[in-house]
């Protein structure tokens, strides 16, 4: 099944939108966005899927400051760029108190994590990383079991504006090591490809 876009007024603002995206009553178990200004409804993700997240998630408790938390459906505001972002896993601090229940801005964000899925890996491949840049975010892992070259896991870095640098790359089956505040080595061999 693929993603569902959910058109909205061309001159709707921010806040307009954000409101919308918290009160619309959406089909359970979805995961609904706003990327580039469009409320996108996505399906619930497969098991490979929640299986690569689940061992990264696994692997990250071991390195991560006692005051730091991993979130599966936390969701990233960047205004500038009109996305409301679910990344499959957020790695952040959360502050004392925030301006809303239903997400933090996306700069609060030490690592996101994306894993495509077939119908969307347009967004995690393009739109998503030019937000999380935009939002200053130091760290994006990609696991791309689409790309076109086979099975991939690519960490970028260094933001500038909305582009990322990458860091390192590994085929699925090679080590792919996250620097400091986490150096730690994933081990890709133990992503299903399907």
């Amino acid at each position: 099944m693929s993603a569902l876009t959910v058109s909205q007024e061309p001159d709707q603002s921010w806040d307009d939108l954000v409101r919308f995206w918290e009160e619309m009553d959406w089909p359970e178990g979805s995961k609904v966005e706003i990327i580039e200004g469009i409320i996108t409804v996505s399906p619930a993700p497969g098991l490979p899927h929640n299986d690569i997240t689940d061992r990264i998630q696994r692997r990250l408790y071991a390195v991560i400051p006692e005051q730091w938390g991993i979130y599966q459906t936390l969701a990233l505001s960047v205004p500038s760029r009109l996305a409301m972002l679910i990344p499959d896993l957020v790695v952040t601090q959360l502050p004392d108190h925030t301006e809303s229940d239903t997400h933090i801005p996306a700069a609060l964000a030490e690592l996101v994590v994306e894993v495509t899925s077939k119908s969307n890996a347009r967004h995690d491949r393009i739109s998503k990383p030019a937000a999380y840049a935009t939002a200053g975010i130091p760290l994006y892992l990609l696991v791309d079991r689409w790309a076109p070259g086979g099975p991939t896991a690519t960490l970028y870095g260094e933001p500038k504006g909305d582009v990322y640098r990458v860091l390192s790359a590994a085929k699925f089956g090679d080590p792919l090591t996250l620097p400091a505040s986490f150096d730690l080595t994933l081990d890709t061999s133990e992503f299903p490809e399907a």
